[in-house]
């Protein structure tokens, strides 16, 4: 564990957009869930993500999806019936397709 909190820190040294709030994503390692590395998350607003699984990169594309349509797209400004909520998601994610 004392390798994951020294590389941690030393990301968070070096981390250029201080003011900004981050996701950490992470599998479930004993590493990543102890009290200290979580106080270390949050004391720097890194906000954990972890997955269900083993797999690190399970949520990481799900997490980017729902940041690009509530920064992008401004989906929370939205909020009315869900009809209308998955409309405008559905329509969000194909223009950001392409």
């Amino acid at each position: 564990m004392e390798g994951s909190l020294k590389a941690l820190k030393k990301a968070l040294r070096a981390r250029k957009y201080k003011n900004r709030t981050l996701i950490h994503h992470s599998d479930r390692g004993l590493q990543y869930c102890s009290n200290e590395y979580q106080a270390v998350l949050k004391r720097n607003r890194l906000t954990p993500g972890m997955t269900k699984s083993y797999d690190p990169y399970a949520n990481a594309v799900t997490k980017r999806v729902n940041g690009i349509l509530k920064d992008e797209f401004m989906i929370e400004k939205y909020s009315r019936d869900r009809r209308f909520m998955e409309y405008y998601i559905k329509d969000s994610i194909d223009k950001y397709k392409g």
